[in-house]
């Protein structure tokens, strides 16, 4: 499953947040997301039932990961269970309870 994530990642350029960023720090974010991304796919699919391809699309197109691609939303310090918590959040009731320390 990995080697799919990491080619819809490459789909799913984070311009919103790299520009402001040195090539360090742009470098550092990119990996961070490469490593983060594909496990709140997998607790999406555990938790939820879902098949992996579903659960990719669907974070994907969510505002949650609109949110998480801007690194200065700080959602990335979470967990990919509290990810995925908050993506079903968003799905069920399409609000998004941001914790206060994101």
């Amino acid at each position: 499953m990995h080697w799919i994530l990491g080619t819809f990642i490459g789909l799913y350029p984070l311009y919103n947040s790299l520009f402001l960023m040195t090539q360090q720090e742009q470098l550092q974010f990119t990996a961070t997301m490469q490593l983060i991304v594909p496990q709140v796919i997998e607790r999406m699919v555990k938790e939820y039932g879902m098949d992996a391809e579903d659960a990719m699309r669907q974070l994907y197109e969510s505002q949650l990961y609109a949110d998480l691609e801007r690194e200065s939303s700080k959602l990335w310090h979470l967990s990919p269970l509290a990810l995925a918590e908050l993506w079903y959040c968003e799905k069920t009731t399409g609000h998004i309870p941001y914790p206060e320390e994101a």
